[in-house]
């Protein structure tokens, strides 16, 4: 099998799953490969998602690593060790490969958080509203460029129509509310849309007002992509040069907590509904 030169941040996430079986275990590298029959160069290629591995071969890993979590290892064996051919694959040579790595994990994803204090998050906008997003960017976007963000925003979008939709959990600041992105009208239709949006079973939409005061994660959007297993949860962190992903252990809680403290600071999602209903009456 050919070693990939560019690996999507999934398939790094792969290899430093197994990498995580074999230290759990106090082997070293080589003493894996020693175990398995196999050069040290080939786990280590493994290990850094270079090296596409089957299902079946990572059973045997865990078994080797002595690793006896079956629904983290089952977890990990459907991990593709191979380059997913998603939809986002026809822009790898339009947008930036992290993006692309957005899209990919957001497709796997059994439930998304996302915290906002600013914006209203990309699942959730309007196209004019990303649009003006977008022609604000630092530095300037060429108007093509845009419209690729544009038209690759709410493609992403799929994940809430899909059968099953994935769940979603928004906690938006009212300060997201009243940023008047595109003027009146624009911020108007996504005002509209999120009601709509909140109307879904499967979408909750809770706001913290300006009245709840200081609160966890102030000044910072939080994207939280559950996986099958907590071991396999991602936190993305969105900042102007691009999506930054976490996956180590205490950065898992540590946003885990935040998320749930600030689920507890937001009004009710009845109570944010009518709360963008009040907001929208004074546009």
């Amino acid at each position: 099998m050919p070693v990939r030169n560019n690996p999507t941040w999934r398939q790094l996430r792969f290899g430093a799953e197994l990498r995580r079986l074999r230290e759990r275990s106090g082997l070293t590298s080589t003493q894996a490969a020693q175990l398995l029959g196999m050069r040290q160069a080939q786990v280590s290629n493994m290990e850094t998602g270079r090296l596409g591995v089957s299902a079946e071969r990572v059973r045997t890993l865990a078994c080797h690593y002595d690793c006896s979590d079956t629904a983290l290892v089952e977890a990990i064996a459907a991990m593709p060790g191979y380059r997913s051919r998603g939809w986002w694959e026809e822009y790898r040579k339009i947008l930036p490969a992290v993006l692309l790595d957005l899209a990919e994990l957001e497709h796997h994803a059994v439930r998304l958080r996302t915290a906002v204090t600013v914006h209203v998050p990309g699942l959730f906008q309007t196209t004019e509203y990303a649009r003006e997003i977008f022609r604000q960017a630092v530095p300037d976007l060429p108007p093509p460029d845009v419209e690729h963000r544009v038209s690759f925003r709410v493609k992403r979008q799929a994940v809430l129509f899909r059968d099953p939709p994935t769940p979603q959990q928004v906690i938006l600041h009212e300060a997201a509310l009243r940023m008047r992105f595109g003027g009146p009208a624009v911020t108007r239709a996504q005002l509209k849309h999120l009601l709509d949006m909140n109307d879904r079973a499967d979408v909750t939409i809770q706001v913290i007002p300006f009245t709840a005061g200081t609160f966890a994660g102030s000044g910072q959007s939080i994207y939280y992509a559950e996986g099958p297993v907590p071991q396999l949860d991602t936190v993305n962190l969105d900042q102007s040069h691009g999506p930054v992903f976490l996956d180590a252990e205490a950065q898992l809680d540590k946003y885990r907590v935040t998320l749930d403290r600030l689920e507890a600071v937001a009004l009710s999602p009845e109570e944010s509904q009518n709360f963008i209903h009040d907001i929208l009456k004074d546009l």
